[in-house]
C-alpha cells in the first residue's frame, strides 16, 4: 500500500503547528511573541529541517525559559518527523534579539562546524538549545 501525501496535507500540518507552537510560547514568555514563518527545508549540501522566524523573542527568554523550552522545540520536531542534530537559535548580528529557531539534521560536512564550537555561544549569531554529539 503506499501513502500518498498532498500539498494540502502538508500545508494544514505546517499551519497548525505554526499556530501551536506560538500559542504555547506566548503563554510560556507571557507576552506577544510571533511565529512568522515556519518552513522546512534542505540545503544544498545535505542538511535538511526546519525554520521558525520569530519575532519579539529575546535571548534573555531563551536562558530564562530554556528548561520549559525544550520539551516544546522537541514536540515541534516530533510532529514535523524531524529528527534535529542541533537546535538553535539564530541572532541578529550585535543584539539580543531571536531572528528564527531552527532543527536542523547536519550533513557530515557541517556537522563539524557545529561539533569544534563550545559554550551556548559557539559563534556570536548563534544559541545553542540542543546538540547531538556523535557517537
Amino acid at each position: 500500500m503506499r501513502l500518498i501525501i498532498s500539498k494540502d496535507m502538508i500545508t494544514a500540518e505546517l499551519l497548525k503547528n505554526r499556530a501551536g507552537f506560538e500559542e504555547k510560547i506566548r503563554k510560556l514568555i507571557g507576552r506577544p511573541i510571533l511565529l512568522i514563518e515556519l518552513d522546512m527545508f534542505a540545503l544544498p549540501c545535505g542538511c535538511a529541517g526546519i525554520t521558525a522566524n520569530m519575532r519579539g523573542l529575546e535571548v534573555d527568554d531563551l536562558e530564562v525559559f530554556e528548561p520549559q523550552m525544550l520539551p516544546l522545540l522537541k514536540e515541534m520536531a516530533g510532529n514535523l518527523e524531524v529528527k534535529p542534530t542541533v537546535t538553535f537559535a539564530r541572532l541578529v548580528p550585535g543584539s539580543s534579539i531571536v531572528a528564527s529557531l531552527n532543527w536542523r539534521v547536519l550533513c557530515s560536512r557541517c556537522y563539524p562546524e557545529f561539533a569544534r564550537g563550545e559554550g551556548k555561544t559557539p559563534r556570536p549569531d548563534l544559541y545553542l538549545l540542543q546538540f547531538e554529539k556523535r557517537k
